[in-house]
C-alpha cells in the first residue's frame, strides 16, 4: 500500500499534512535528480566521427569536443568514437536509428548525404535527415575540381576542349558527382577514373602524372591536409561550388554565375546548397527539447569562443557556422527538390 494509502487509514489530519509534504519533498528531490546539470556530470557525450582520424571531419569534430563542454551544464566528459565506412552513412544510420535518444550523442553528418536522401542515390541511408536534431555547421567550404599545374586543362574553358583524366574516389561520391554533373550541365569533357581511397591517394596520383586532377574536394580541406600544393601552386583550381566565392578564389568561376537557363538556375542552386551544408552537427532524434535547448545554445557560444577559433586556426581550418535553426530549414529545402530537377539529377549522376 502506498505512503498516501497507510495515512488514510487513519484518518488523521495531522498525519496526511505531513504525508503531503513528504510527498511534495520526495518529488522536488526526484526532479532535482533529473536536471540537465547532472544528467551531464554524470553521462559522457559520445562524439561519432564519421571518418578515419586525420581528415577535416575527425579534426574539426575533435576539436569542437576540446572546447563545447565548457558551456554545457555539468561540464559532461567527451568520447571521441571514429565510425568510418559509406561515406558517413554507417555513422548517420547509427545516429538515427540505434545511438540512445537523451543528448548523450553528437555528430558531424556527411556532406553528400543531403544529397543520397533527395535524389535516393544510395539505399544505404536508411534515416531520413529531417528526423535528426540539428545542433548547427561550424563551418562550409567551396568544393574545388583541381588539375595539376602541368596539365594541358588549365581553365574551364580548357577543360570543354580537352578531355582530362580526372580521379575519383569512387561511384556515388561527390567527386564522381561534380564532374558528371559539369560534363551535363557546361559541357567539359572530364573522363572519372576510379579506384583512388582519399584525398591523399589522389594528390599522389596527380603528382605523379597519373590523372590530370581531383573530381572534387573542399578547399579548407586542401588548405588543412596539403598546404604545400596550395602554397607553391601546384594545383590549379578550374571551378569551384558554393553560395559565394572563397576569398582566395576570386578568379576562379563560380558554378552559381554560370546559369544561362533557369533549369540550370535550380540544378546549380540544389548542388550550392548542399555545399552550403558544410561540417553540419547533429544529435539523435526524440531528444527531450532542454536538452536539445543546452545543446544548441553551447554549440552557438562555442562558435564565438575565441579559444576555439583559435584552436581551429592552428588546425589551418576557419569557422564560418551556420545556427541550428538556418541549418534545419537548409536540410528541408534539400530533401524537398522538385520531382522533375531529381530525375533530371539521377540521369546526370548515372543512377
Amino acid at each position: 500500500m502506498s505512503l498516501f494509502g497507510v495515512l488514510k487509514l487513519f484518518r488523521c489530519p495531522i498525519c496526511l499534512y505531513l504525508g503531503l509534504i513528504l510527498g511534495i519533498g520526495a518529488g522536488v528531490t526526484s526532479s532535482r535528480a533529473q536536471t540537465i546539470g547532472d544528467f551531464y556530470k554524470n553521462t559522457p557525450i559520445k562524439m561519432i566521427i564519421r571518418s578515419e582520424a586525420g581528415g577535416t571531419y575527425d579534426v574539426y569534430s575533435r576539436i569542437l569536443s576540446r572546447h563545447i563542454n565548457r558551456f554545457i551544464q555539468g561540464q559532461p566528459t567527451m568520447i571521441n568514437i571514429n565510425m568510418p565506412g559509406g561515406g558517413g552513412i554507417i555513422a548517420a544510420n547509427y545516429v538515427g536509428m540505434t545511438a540512445p535518444r537523451d543528448g548523450s550523442i553528437m555528430s558531424m553528418i556527411g556532406l553528400g548525404l543531403p544529397v543520397d536522401q533527395a535524389l535516393g542515390l544510395n539505399k544505404s541511408l536508411r534515416i531520413d535527415l529531417r528526423d535528426l536534431n540539428w545542433i548547427g555547421s561550424i563551418s562550409s567550404s567551396n568544393q574545388i575540381l583541381v588539375t595539376w599545374r602541368t596539365s594541358k586543362v588549365s581553365s574551364l574553358e580548357k577543360a570543354k576542349e580537352i578531355e582530362s583524366q580526372i580521379g575519383s574516389t569512387g561511384a556515388g561520391s561527390v567527386s564522381q558527382q561534380y564532374p558528371a554533373f559539369y560534363n551535363a550541365f557546361l559541357k567539359t569533357k572530364f573522363k572519372v577514373i576510379y579506384g583512388y581511397a582519399g584525398t591523399n591517394q589522389l594528390n599522389l596520383a596527380m603528382e605523379r602524372g597519373e590523372i590530370d586532377g581531383s573530381g572534387s574536394t573542399s578547399w579548407a580541406q586542401y588548405v588543412m591536409e596539403a598546404p604545400r600544393l596550395v602554397r607553391e601552386k601546384l594545383i590549379v583550381p578550374i571551378i569551384q561550388v558554393g553560395l559565394k566565392k572563397e576569398p582566395d578564389l576570386q578568379h576562379v568561376p563560380l558554378l552559381l554565375d554560370l546559369a544561362k537557363s533557369e533549369e540550370e538556375k535550380a540544378a546549380f542552386r540544389f548542388l550550392s546548397n548542399s555545399v552550403n551544408f558544410g561540417r553540419p552537427m547533429a544529435t539523435t532524434p526524440q531528444v527531450p527539447a532542454d536538452r536539445l535547448a543546452v545543446l544548441r545554445e553551447a554549440f552557438a557560444k562555442t562558435m564565438v569562443d575565441e579559444a576555439f577559433i583559435e584552436d581551429v586556426k592552428r588546425s589551418g581550418g576557419e569557422v564560418r557556422w551556420m545556427p541550428a535553426d538556418e541549418l534545419t530549414e537548409l536540410v528541408k529545402e534539400l530533401t524537398a527538390t522538385s520531382e522533375p530537377l531529381k530525375a533530371r539529377l539521377r540521369t546526370v549522376f548515372g543512377q
